[in-house]
């Protein structure tokens, strides 16, 4: 448990909470929940530049991200083509994988295919499930995509200043503007409150609240004196009770909930806001195919971790049709910027495809 962790090391309550967030960021679960701990580590294990822990900005958002990885296959002979949807992975008669078909019924020829789709989609939508192991099959519709994650982006007119540390008279950002603030995690007694609430359909009353000015640190993102903010936010369940769905009227009643605990800490954040953009875990699966709105591609508690991420005897990157890997968050070792899995597939593919 991540509690008794951080018991044994810290003494200061609001350290401890504040801690606990990257443990429980992006899941449906509490810090008192059996292999919490994992998650932590799984968040401070990296490093960048060096800098063992340490996390950054990405100059021009987190799609420049995207881009340098897409000019750096592009310079070695990519061809890379947006907007252009997958309908299904085209199979030989002897079962494997021979490329894609897309929506317009463009095919795509290739000795391998790799997707970074979630497993869900690559396995129960991409490949006809009579090609697959029924176990196999079972195994992924079983996997816990429940997420917790409503993300609201924020533009606003002047920067944030906090009671805590109110900013200078010339309202210039401050040290801690540069940081992730972590809000509403005085104690770890209030994560468990917002993640039971949730468990019973229920967005949580005093939501746990991740909230970064990337802005700040590169300006290019916001005009003159204004900026962009980044809300993470949970715990928000993906079905709401009673059968009520996120329409406008929930996800805005949910959005001011947040807004009023940042009013909290930040007299004049409301009044400083001047557009929001609220995404809950139903759109977050719509527009980016995460099941469930998981960041992870799954939850990555322990019996989802390792050799059973994404089913057991499947975690080299593999899968039952030859020819076809999984190289997304769903494969080993799960979600995060890092790239590993995607690294360790490629390996894998090009030990294979020296072999054809």
């Amino acid at each position: 448990l991540l509690g008794q962790i951080l018991d044994q090391w810290f003494e200061s309550e609001p350290l401890k909470a504040t801690l606990a967030t990257d443990a429980v960021i992006g899941a449906m679960a509490s810090p008192h929940t059996p292999g919490s701990g994992y998650v932590l580590l799984h968040h401070v294990m990296g490093e960048l530049e060096g800098r063992r822990g340490a996390w950054g900005y990405v100059a021009g958002g987190m799609g420049a991200l995207s881009q340098a990885i897409a000019h750096a296959a592009t310079a070695r002979g990519a061809h890379i083509f947006a907007e252009k949807a997958v309908c299904h992975v085209l199979l030989g008669r002897d079962g494997r994988a021979q490329g894609v078909a897309l929506q317009d019924g463009t095919e795509v020829r290739s000795k391998l295919v790799l997707s970074n789709a979630s497993p869900q989609i690559t396995f129960l939508e991409l490949i006809p499930q009579e090609q697959l192991p029924k176990d196999f099959v079972q195994r992924i519709r079983q996997v816990d995509t429940r997420s917790p994650v409503t993300k609201i982006n924020v533009a606003v007119d002047r920067l944030p200043s906090f009671l805590a540390a109110p900013n200078a008279r010339d309202g210039q950002p401050l040290p801690h503007h540069q940081c992730s603030i972590h809000l509403n995690c005085e104690n770890t007694h209030l994560l468990h409150q917002a993640f039971t609430e949730a468990t019973h359909g229920h967005p949580s009353n005093r939501p746990m609240i991740e909230l970064c000015i990337p802005s700040v640190l590169d300006p290019e993102l916001a005009p003159q004196d204004c900026h962009v903010v980044s809300l993470f936010t949970q715990y928000t369940p993906s079905m709401l009770a009673d059968g009520q769905s996120w329409d406008e009227q929930a996800r805005n009643a949910y959005a001011d909930r947040v807004f009023n605990c940042i009013e909290d800490y930040a007299p004049g954040f409301k009044a400083s806001v001047i557009g929001r953009d609220i995404l809950t875990p139903p759109d977050l699966e719509r527009i980016f195919g995460l099941p469930g709105g998981n960041i992870f591609h799954g939850g990555m508690s322990l019996d989802q971790l390792y050799f059973a991420r994404p089913a057991p005897s499947y975690s080299g990157y593999r899968s039952p049709i030859p020819g076809l890997y999984l190289c997304g968050s769903g494969a080993h070792p799960g979600g995060g910027v890092m790239g590993a899995a995607g690294r360790n597939a490629a390996q894998v593919a090009l030990k294979d495809f020296r072999r054809l």
